[in-house]
This record gives structure tokens, C-alpha cells and sequence, in this order.
């Protein structure tokens, strides 16, 4: 098990978090200060930039394919 392939899903799922995540810290440097998210009350920001992350992870994982598996072998 722990030569295993990753599957396409984790793959995907932890590109996306990445990514996002990166964008997310790039716009708070760039803009340096709450005028991204400033029209938002302070409690929507924190959801937003808690869940952004997430859903997108939720996304891409659910829609990345499986991996293929040989048949399973009993012992």
C-alpha cells in the first residue's frame, strides 16, 4: 500500500487548495490591505477566505476521475 499510485482525485484536490491558497496570499501582499474584500462585514470576509480554499479542493476532487485499479487480489 504504501507504493501506491496517488489517485487523480488527490492530485487534483491538493493542486486546487494550492493554487487557490497562492492566489489568495498573492492579492492579500498585492493589495496590502482589506480593499479586496472591504465592501463584505469582517465575519463574511472570514468565511470567504476560509472557504474559498475548500470548496474548490470539494470541487476539483469531485470532479477529477478515479484511478483505475487492477482486479483485487485475495489471500
Amino acid at each position: 500500500m504504501a507504493n501506491a499510485p496517488i489517485e487523480q482525485k488527490v492530485k487534483a484536490a491538493t493542486s486546487a487548495t494550492f493554487v487557490v491558497s497562492l492566489l489568495i496570499a498573492v492579492l492579500n501582499t498585492v493589495a496590502a490591505d482589506d480593499s479586496l474584500l472591504q465592501p463584505l462585514p469582517a465575519w463574511v470576509q472570514a468565511l470567504v477566505l476560509a472557504l474559498a480554499p475548500a470548496g474548490l479542493t470539494f470541487l476539483s476532487g469531485w470532479a477529477a476521475a478515479h484511478t483505475p485499479r487492477g482486479p483485487r487480489v485475495e489471500s
